[in-house]
C-alpha cells in the first residue's frame, strides 16, 4: 500500500524526523510513503502568490507566517541525506506546487533537473480566492463561478505538463457547497487530459479527515468512476500533516476504488 502525500512542514530537517513518518508508516501496513512540501514554504516561488496576498487581507497575513522560510536548497540536501541513509520502507520526495498558469515558466525553471521522484500540481485559488482556508469565506461568493473556475484551472494544471499528478481532484467540495450544474463535462475532459498526459489522480483521504460532516471520503464516486473507465493510475494519499496521520483510510480508499 502507498500514501502518496505526505506534509513534512512540521519538524525539522533530521533523519529522526522522516523516522517518525517511516515508523507510523510501517504501523499501519504501508509499502512506500512519499513526503513532500508545499512549494511556498521555499523563498523561490514566493512571487507566484503576490495577488492572492493582495486579493485577501487574511491570506496575506497567514502566508507571510508560513512562506518563504527555507530555501530549495536546503529540501535538496534533506532529500541527498535520507537517500543516503537506509529505511525499511521505501520513501519518494516531491513538491507540492500551487498552479497558476501565468507562473509556469517559473515553476519549470526551478524544478527541471532538481531529482525531485513527483511533482504534484494542485488549485487553491479560484480567481485569488482561497477557497479552503474556511467555511465563511464562502459567504457571497458565486459557486457555481468558483466551481467552473476551478475545473477550468484543474485542467490547464493536466495540460501544462508540468506534473506527474493532480492533487485532491475535487477538493472544491470540501465545505459542502455543490454548483446548479452537473460536473460529468468536467470529469470526462480531467480523465482525458490526465490519460493525454500519463498522470496520476489522488484518491485522498485528508478532505474528510479535515471536514467529515460536509466532504466525503475519496474523490467524487462519478469523478472516480470516470478516471477507471479512462485507466488513469489512482494514488492513495493521507494528506498528512504530521505522522500521526500518515496511513490515514487509506485500507478504505483503496476499498472505494475496487468497487467503483
Amino acid at each position: 500500500m502507498v500514501d502518496g502525500h505526505i506534509h513534512i512542514e512540521r519538524g525539522k530537517y533530521t533523519l529522526e524526523w522522516i523516522g517518525q513518518f517511516v515508523n507510523k508508516g510501517l504501523e499501519q501496513g504501508l509499502d512506500e510513503i512519499w513526503l513532500l512540501e508545499h512549494c511556498y514554504r521555499f523563498q523561490e516561488f514566493v512571487p507566484m502568490y503576490d495577488s492572492v496576498c493582495a486579493y485577501s487581507e487574511y491570506v496575506d497575513q497567514w502566508f507571510h507566517k508560513v512562506a518563504g522560510v527555507l530555501q530549495l536548497e536546503d529540501y535538496l540536501r534533506l532529500i541527498h541525506k535520507v537517500r543516503e541513509s537506509s529505511f525499511p520502507i521505501r520513501i519518494k520526495f516531491g513538491l507540492e506546487i500551487c498552479y497558476f498558469k501565468e507562473f509556469e515558466s517559473l515553476v519549470a525553471d526551478l524544478t527541471k533537473d532538481k531529482g525531485f521522484d513527483f511533482l504534484l500540481g494542485s488549485v487553491h485559488f479560484v480567481d485569488d480566492f482561497a477557497y479552503d482556508h474556511k467555511a465563511e469565506h464562502w459567504n457571497n461568493v458565486d459557486v457555481d463561478r468558483i466551481y467552473q473556475g476551478y475545473f477550468e484551472s484543474s485542467v490547464e494544471l493536466i495540460q501544462s505538463g508540468l506534473f506527474d499528478g493532480i492533487a485532491h481532484p475535487d477538493c472544491i467540495k470540501l465545505f459542502g457547497h455543490t454548483p446548479t450544474f452537473s460536473l460529468d463535462e468536467y470529469y470526462e475532459e480531467m480523465a482525458q487530459a490526465l490519460s493525454a498526459q500519463n498522470m496520476y489522480a489522488e484518491q485522498s483521504s485528508g478532505i474528510n479527515r479535515r471536514c467529515p460532516d460536509t466532504a466525503e471520503l475519496g474523490m467524487n464516486q462519478d469523478m472516480l468512476k470516470c478516471m477507471k473507465k479512462h485507466n488513469i493510475k489512482i494514488v492513495t494519499v493521507s494528506d498528512a500533516h504530521c505522522p500521526e496521520d500518515v496511513g490515514w483510510k487509506i485500507l478504505e480508499l483503496n476499498r472505494l476504488i475496487a468497487e467503483a
